[in-house]
């Protein structure tokens, strides 16, 4: 493969975890890779394409429960690679949003291995897309941000709360679970309304998955529905209440949690 030689390494996204929504590009890589190094948020079913022949090392790292450290995940891309493999380092959702894929390029690079990425379908856009919404939604929202609320133990949340709380504005709160309360209580306090729509999007385009709607004041009632271990999304804004009629979810998808008084 002229894209692909021997030696080479490729961050791939492997997208939110159904394999119809892997890029044709990512498909081809990994079938053509000698190894796969892969994260914890890659699903069986995009496993399930890597051929028998090719060797295949779980890398994956999850909030308190590291199997390897990024230092060491680079050295083990690096040695593969060095050795002649063609390397796929598979990532969940796109490796260039908080995927940590500069990381990677940088040990790839400094020790003279070349080094691409193929990008994948990020977790926002997948549950936009089960939520028939629109993250953009003319006349509400004119931008779309970013964060992840993933912090080393003991961290403060320190973010731009009066940015983030602009009222033309969609947030997509990655690994933001556990810090859910904080994080209604801060956007509050910054002058976002509490009936802002909120919508929690647990397992996104998964068989398992679930789309939990509500109001930003009973943010953190809805994530105590969430189980430890199942990756969940936080959308919040104007935007996500703002299904047209006819559309919305698929049956059995969607549930609206009515919470206790908590302002």
């Amino acid at each position: 493969m002229d894209d692909f030689p021997a030696g080479s390494v490729w961050l791939v996204g492997a997208g939110p975890g159904d394999p119809d929504l892997l890029t044709r590009k990512a498909e081809r890589l990994i079938a053509a890779a000698d190894i796969v190094f892969y994260d914890a948020l890659v699903g069986p079913g995009i496993l399930a394409l890597i051929p028998d022949t090719t060797e295949i090392y779980s890398v994956g790292k999850r909030s308190g429960r590291h199997s390897k450290d990024q230092g060491t995940i680079d050295s083990l891309i690096v040695a593969a690679a060095l050795s002649g493999k063609r390397v796929v380092r598979l990532k969940g959702g796109d490796p260039s949003i908080f995927g940590r894929s500069t990381e990677e390029i940088d040990a790839c690079r400094a020790a003279g291995i070349a080094v691409q990425v193929c990008p994948g379908i990020t977790a926002a856009s997948a549950a936009a897309a089960s939520g028939s919404i629109s993250l953009t939604l003319r006349g509400l929202s004119r931008r779309l941000t970013l964060v992840t609320a993933h912090l080393r133990e003991g961290e403060p949340l320190s973010l731009d709360w009066q940015a983030l709380a602009a009222p033309d504005a969609t947030l997509a709160v990655y690994m933001g679970r556990a810090a859910a309360p904080e994080i209604a209580r801060r956007l509050i306090a910054a002058g976002m309304p509490p009936e802002t729509p909120v919508m929690i999007a647990v397992n996104v385009s998964l068989p398992t998955e679930r789309l939990i709607t509500g109001r930003l004041d009973a943010l953190g009632f809805l994530t105590r529905t969430i189980g430890d271990r199942d990756p969940a999304l936080l959308l919040i804004g104007k935007a996500i209440g703002a299904r047209r009629a006819g559309g919305g979810l698929h049956s059995g998808q969607c549930s609206t949690l009515t919470a206790p008084d908590v302002r």
